[in-house]
């Protein structure tokens, strides 16, 4: 890592050029890559030349249905190098390798102090960009950190010898941390973890490391295969077998302790309730489209079974997820092997369209301004 630098004057790669390519979303499935203006920054801000971004679900959700205006260029799954420090940034110098956040929580207001920090006004606003209304910016080779993400710890030093690709996970591994630490799991535990895409997997893993017996269902063979190698021991093989009944099997006929659903849409929502035991928790993880759906209301009141949700990161926990992330590049965690994709920025598109139609063989998804830089 370079030397810190204090400088009144902002600090620069002369190399930087006034031109990149990104892809633009400019509408619902209409995605471009486009030349744009390298973004520019201010005082107390970062320029980061990207060298990976992964593809996350709730990329997808937004170029699929509208949510957000265009155009935006969106991805938040990212690392690079720092290239232009601006005037009376301390920490950071040009040459630093990093990954950042695009929300940071402020720690003091109403929802910090209740612990919901993802609620907290700051965090609703995005402070990283590649141009237009900021909106991450992954998916282009420069970024924009602006002085508030700076200034509340949403920059991350990337150690030595750990690579961008593995870093890029941090900001996953800290949602997915956050949603089993909810659960308040116990080493006698049973967990089903519905879905194992590179989410499901991950909530696996994490359960796992309480102590807990942890259950993973997949439709797909290849996943389970994958799974196998975090120690993951329990496969139920969704297509073939009756979810419920092999939980029940599994534990003398009460069910789960914990049922995470790491599945996006409503479908399993019924199956994640039949399969959790009396008593038990069941955390709601990908569904984070609005809209209604039929439960049973005495299994919540009657049976006591309780339905929870979790969204984005916690900065309260971001010490321990660095260590996990960074230290498990060598020490048994190493998120690398999630990666089946790896496509070049010009071919962010057709990445995006592998994204959104998972596949046996698919996994994590990585744009790479530099396609193969994102394993430096």
């Amino acid at each position: 890592m370079a030397t810190q630098t204090t400088t009144a004057e902002p600090i620069v790669d002369t190399h930087i050029p006034t031109t990149m390519r990104a892809a633009v979303y400019r509408g619902i499935n209409d995605m471009r890559v486009e030349t744009v203006p390298v973004p520019s920054i201010g005082p107390g801000e970062l320029l980061v030349k990207i060298a990976t971004c992964g593809v996350c679900g709730t990329d997808l959700k937004k170029i699929h249905f509208g949510s957000h205006s265009a155009p935006r260029i969106f991805g938040h799954e990212m690392a690079g190098t720092v290239v232009a420090v601006g005037a009376g940034v301390t920490r950071f110098a040009v040459g630093d390798r990093v990954m950042t956040f695009h929300h940071v929580p402020c720690g003091e207001c109403y929802y910090c102090r209740k612990q919901t920090p993802s609620q907290c006004p700051l965090y609703k606003k995005t402070g990283v960009t590649a141009g237009f209304e900021p909106s991450g910016g992954g998916f282009a080779e420069y970024i924009r950190i602006m002085d508030f993400v700076v200034n509340n710890g949403g920059v991350v030093p990337i150690p030595d010898g750990v690579p961008f690709e593995q870093a890029a996970f941090v900001e996953p591994v800290n949602t997915v941390l956050k949603g089993v630490k909810l659960l308040n799991l116990a080493a006698d535990d049973t967990v089903l973890v519905i879905g194992q895409g590179p989410i499901g997997l991950m909530h696996a893993v994490l359960a796992s490391k309480t102590g807990a017996k942890v259950l993973t269902s997949d439709l797909y063979p290849k996943r389970h295969a994958i799974a196998a190698k975090f120690g993951l021991k329990h496969p139920i093989h969704a297509g073939t077998e009756n979810v419920v009944e092999r939980v029940l099997a599994e534990t003398e006929g009460r069910g789960a302790d914990a049922v995470i659903l790491a599945v996006g849409g409503n479908a399993l929502i019924r199956t994640a309730m039949d399969a959790a035991r009396h008593g038990g928790r069941v955390l709601l993880f990908a569904q984070t489209q609005h809209g209604e759906v039929t439960i049973d209301p005495a299994a919540v009141c009657v049976d006591e079974k309780t339905l929870l949700g979790s969204y984005s990161s916690s900065f309260g926990i971001l010490p321990e997820v660095a260590e996990l992330v960074f230290g498990g590049y060598t020490n048994g965690f190493d998120l690398t092997q999630l990666i089946s994709h790896r496509y070049a920025l010009e071919n962010a598109v057709e990445a995006i369209d592998v994204a959104s139609h998972p596949k046996a063989d698919s996994m994590k998804i990585m744009i790479e301004p530099v396609l193969g830089r994102g394993a430096e």
